[in-house]
């Protein structure tokens, strides 16, 4: 749990932990990223949002372009409306898939910190 005192970082989230293992080799910025592992049951969704106190932090939503995906994103959408979107090109449809300079020019976009070697 956090405290009061603590200065919260950003949270990125994302569907699965190939997602997340190729985002955390572009950035350099310190943030939580959390993986789904899917659409989320609301029990499952209301832990999420306590035990990161996601009320209380920037969020930053980055999930496939795919029915899933967009599934997701709504629902998220619905339970964190002050989250930022993060998009990758349909054409690539998943985050896993879509090239390192892709991803790294999508999550600067937002202000992420990430590797400049990823965005050559």
């Amino acid at each position: 749990m956090f405290t009061d005192s603590e200065e919260l970082e950003p949270v990125l989230i994302v569907e699965g932990r190939t997602d997340k293992r190729q985002i955390e080799k572009i950035i350099t910025d310190t943030l939580t990223i959390i993986c789904t592992n899917g659409t989320l049951g609301i029990e499952k969704m209301e832990q999420m949002i306590i035990d990161y106190d996601l009320d209380n932090r920037e969020v930053f939503i980055l999930v496939d372009e795919d029915e899933a995906g967009h599934k997701l994103r709504k629902q998220l959408s619905i339970e964190l409306p002050h989250a930022k979107h993060i998009y990758i090109d349909k054409t690539f449809r998943e985050v896993a898939a879509t090239p390192e300079t892709e991803l790294a020019t999508a999550l600067v976009s937002r202000r992420i910190t990430v590797n400049p070697i990823y965005l050559m």
